[in-house]
């Protein structure tokens, strides 16, 4: 019975060993060439439970929906205006895209995935560009896509942008989105008292600014699930 026992127990433990993954870190330099575009840009995107658990994938918690992804990698097919300029100088290799529409479908988005080589010095240099620019940088081109709520969606009416560096040594990324109303209404002055001092439309920004950096930052966290292997 013991050597029955000792057995059953050994053969339990080499199971689940083997059932056990490894993350493997260097894949995170390749994963944006490897990786099935409808897997690195997910159906849906969301936030963790109230214990942090589950997939960024998972679609009963999804605050974005992809409405379609686009054919075109080069870094001027997907940036604008400063940010593009900026990027081409720390040496974009790439920006790939897809749009996004939030739960209430009012709000659409397109965020860039940046290929920037060389370093987190650079991703954190393009990320302190970006700060700099103080909300004024529509940073990615509006992805339309035809049939859907983002028909309309062009760079005409990106009312804010947001843009974070991705950490690691092994993952040379930067990500940004823009976001604006699916109905075409573009930011500007508030009415009445609220626009006194909101001449340039800032504070009308600040909304569109939030809802692009929430899109920004739930990407980061699903490019690192994908390098630690549990985004499946």
């Amino acid at each position: 019975m013991l050597l029955l026992t000792g057995g059953s127990a050994l053969a339990a433990h080499a199971y689940s060993n083997s059932r056990q993954t490894t993350p493997n870190y260097k894949y995170g330099l390749s994963l944006w060439k490897d990786e099935p575009v409808d897997h690195l840009f997910p159906e849906t995107l969301g936030g963790k439970d109230a214990d942090y658990e589950g997939k960024l994938s998972n679609t009963g918690r999804a605050l974005w929906r992809r409405l379609g992804i686009s054919q075109e990698t080069a870094c001027d097919k997907g940036l604008s205006a400063k940010t593009l300029a900026k990027a081409k100088e720390l040496g974009c290799e790439a920006a790939l895209r897809a749009t996004y529409v939030d739960p209430t479908g009012n709000t659409i988005a397109t965020v860039a995935l940046m290929v920037i080589p060389g370093g987190e010095s650079k991703r954190r240099e393009m990320a302190d560009f970006f700060d700099g620019r103080e909300g004024l940088e529509a940073a990615v081109h509006a992805l339309a896509v035809p049939g859907s709520l983002a028909e309309g969606w062009t760079d005409a009416v990106r009312s804010g942008s947001g843009l974070l560096p991705v950490g690691g040594d092994s993952m040379p990324y930067v990500v940004a989105a823009t976001a604006g109303a699916a109905d075409g209404r573009v930011a500007g002055g508030l009415p009445g008292e609220w626009g006194e001092e909101d001449v340039d439309g800032k504070m009308d920004r600040t909304s569109w600014q939030g809802s692009a950096t929430d899109l920004a930052s739930s990407f980061v966290s699903y490019i690192d699930e994908i390098q630690m292997g549990s985004a499946q």
